[in-house]
This record gives structure tokens, C-alpha cells and sequence, in this order.
């Protein structure tokens, strides 16, 4: 089959490489329909997440038609066309009768933190990725989400990661009716967590980035207020100013391990590699939110040091809450928004590009030209 492979930081390209088989009698292969790049795939292919091995294909963000299934599938039939959670997960762990499906135990042991993901490194257990034309899916009792006939599959590619990771970090808010909100970062998961905060009741949402376009589009897709970083001297300040010197009640990052604006974090974090990330954001999170406020992290770091100013996070009495979206969990309220017509997440998709030109599709979205926002992979063959 064609699959994406990574070579080494800024170096991937495509092969042909054996197909996946089924491997467990829970396991289903799954014919891969749509694939997508993910800013955190951005991580992987810059060099930042440990563990990335060559040889290793990305893709956490993908829907399918199911071509075969072990012989203890029981809910998945050949034919099926199901949205796959980035989530691996066992749904008997401890964390998965928890619903946080983003910390299963069974699926990456030895682990510290993180649980199963697709195409994401060796530290979040080694799976390979969809952006591939098969995937072999485990645990396919739990984790697939058969598609409703009436959902786009384009919608359907964005239920897998995208708009659930930007309405849990909205919902880790723990926005209150009339709460001003802002948003780091305008990527596609910072474009839903804006979206979505208007969902929970926010009176006032203001999303952060350095990219004009990118702050173009969030404010046509989500009607909210921007900051362009670059205008600004002192984000902090800022935003005091603009919320009568209080500070916002939320503040989302939702940009993680590359953020720019603050030269000495970025030489040590991105560049050196002293710290796991540039904690730019989560500096402005914590100093900018008022008194009381909460703070919601789903930026990717590494899972090493970050230098945090955890004083300010006691003496200000924040709630800082941060985790990987448990998708599964957000799936019955997203669909019914998207079949309600609240919100419609394939418009945030620019790019469709052919899963052959991987290599360019990467080049496009990591160096943001052709004011790419969202790629979608076709693999060979599909219509799309």
C-alpha cells in the first residue's frame, strides 16, 4: 500500500509498504477515506517529540470503510464506514470507565501519562498512522463511531481529533454565562475552541495568533474578536486592558510546544531544546487571566521540563486543567450540533491534496503558505 513515511525531521515522503493485517481478534482494517494533518503532526515532523522513528507513518485523524474484522468484532461489519477517535483505548481501564479515554492504561503501560494515539511516536505507543490507504485499527469494539448517512465525510475527519480537542478545551474552561474567553493560537483546534466557547455560553470571545490570514478566517468562522501578537508590545497588558484591567475569565492555549512571541523561550524550548516546548502561551495564560480564573492547556508538549511561573497559578488561585480530548466522550453532542446546523466543520478545510504529494503537503501547512488552515489527504483512488 501507499503510505507516508518519516525519514528525519522536515523529511518524509511516501512508499509502498505492507499492508496491515489483523494482528488480534479485536483488530478491523480499514480502508482509509480521508486522512488529515494534524499542527500536532507539525511536532512530529520538526523533531520535537521523542521516539519518533524513521520508518514511522503519521496520522491521528482519519475515517474509513472497514474491509475486515477479527473474529471477536462484534459491532463493526465489512462495509461499515466508521470516524476512528485519535484515542486508542481498552473502554474497561480504570481512566476508561472515567471516560478519560485519552489516559487508558491498557493500551500504553509503561507510559507515565499519555494512552494510545495513531501515527504519533513510539512514546504514545508506536501505532502506525492513516495517512496511509490502510490502517489496522485495535480494540475496534470501542473506539470506531459508525457515520450517520446524512454526515459529510469531510465533517466526519474532523470529529476524529479537531473540533473534539477545541470543545474540550472550551469545556475544561468551565465557561459561565456572559464569561469572556480568549483563545491562543488560530490553528484549526484554537478555530473550534473559539467556535465552541460561544456553544457554552461565553459572552465575549478574543483568539490570539501571529498569522493575519489565520486571524481573517477565525473571525469569519467563528465571529469573535483578534490580537495579532506581532502589534502588540506586551500581551499581557493587553489583554488587562481590554477586559477593564481584570483579565479574561478563560484562557485556552491551544498552541503548545512552538510558540512564538517571546524570543528566550523559543531559542530555549524550540531551538536548544532545554525545555519540552517554548512555554510562551502558558506564561500569557497564567499572568493575563484574572484572579479566580481558569486556565485550559491543550497545546502538545514534550513530556519533560517546562519552566511554568507555578507562583502565580497559587497566588492568583487558579484552576489550570489540561488533558488529550477524550473523543468518544464529545462524539453524541458534536454530531448533534453539526446536524443541527450550529456548526459546520469541513469549512475549515483549505487543502485537499493527494496522499502522494505528502511531502508537499507538509512543506504548505508547516510554513503556513497559500493561507493553508486545514489539509485533508486523499489516498489513491478515492473520490472525494
Amino acid at each position: 500500500m501507499l503510505a507516508m513515511e518519516y525519514r528525519g525531521p522536515y523529511r518524509i515522503r511516501t512508499v509502498q509498504k505492507p499492508e496491515p493485517r489483523i494482528e488480534h481478534p479485536n483488530d478491523a482494517i480499514v480502508q482509509v477515506l480521508r486522512s488529515c494533518i494534524c499542527g500536532s503532526d507539525l511536532h512530529l515532523y520538526h523533531g520535537l517529540v521523542p521516539d519518533t522513528r524513521v520508518g514511522s507513518t503519521f496520522g491521528h485523524e482519519f475515517v474509513g470503510r472497514v474491509i475486515e474484522v477479527g473474529s471477536s468484532v462484534r459491532n463493526l461489519a465489512i462495509g461499515d464506514t466508521v470516524l476512528v477517535p485519535f484515542n486508542i483505548f481498552c473502554g474497561t481501564c480504570f481512566f476508561c470507565r472515567k471516560e478519560l479515554f485519552g489516559n487508558c492504561h491498557n493500551v500504553n503501560p509503561e507510559a507515565t501519562a499519555a494512552g494510545g494515539i495513531y501515527g504519533y511516536s513510539h512514546t504514545t505507543g508506536g501505532y502506525d498512522g492513516g495517512q496511509a490507504e490502510y490502517v489496522r485499527v485495535p480494540l475496534a469494539d470501542v473506539g470506531p463511531t459508525k457515520i450517520p448517512p446524512w454526515m459529510k465525510l469531510d465533517d466526519a475527519v474532523l470529529l476524529t481529533d479537531a473540533f473534539p480537542t477545541g470543545y474540550q478545551a472550551a469545556e475544561m474552561g468551565s465557561i459561565k454565562e456572559g464569561d469572556t474567553v480568549v483563545v491562543f493560537g488560530a490553528g484549526p483546534v484554537g478555530i473550534f475552541a473559539a467556535k465552541s466557547a460561544w456553544l457554552l455560553g461565553a459572552g465575549r470571545v478574543i483568539v490570539v495568533d501571529h498569522v493575519e490570514y489565520r486571524l481573517e478566517f477565525v473571525r469569519n468562522f467563528a465571529q469573535c474578536e483578534t490580537v495579532n501578537l506581532k502589534e502588540v508590545d506586551d500581551m499581557v497588558v493587553h489583554l488587562k486592558k481590554m477586559t477593564d484591567w481584570l483579565g479574561p475569565d478563560v484562557c485556552v492555549d491551544a498552541v503548545g510546544a512552538e510558540a512564538v512571541g517571546d524570543f528566550l523561550q523559543h531559542l530555549t524550548g524550540v531551538k536548544l531544546l532545554l525545555q519540552a516546548g517554548s512555554a510562551t502561551v502558558l506564561h500569557w495564560c497564567i499572568n493575563s487571566v484574572r484572579k479566580g480564573g481558569t486556565v485550559s492547556v491543550v497545546g502538545v508538549y514534550g513530556p519533560t521540563f517546562n519552566a511554568v511561573p507555578m507562583g502565580n497559578v497559587v497566588n492568583k488561585g487558579l484552576t489550570l486543567r489540561a488533558n488529550q480530548a477524550s473523543v468518544k466522550r464529545h462524539l453524541p453532542r458534536l454530531i448533534e450540533h453539526i446536524e443541527a446546523g450550529r456548526v459546520e466543520p469541513h469549512k475549515i478545510i483549505t487543502h485537499r491534496v493527494p496522499l502522494e504529494e505528502v511531502a508537499d503537503a507538509y512543506h504548505v501547512f508547516s510554513s503556513k503558505l497559500d493561507n493553508c488552515i486545514k489539509t485533508v489527504l486523499i489516498p489513491p483512488g478515492v473520490t472525494q
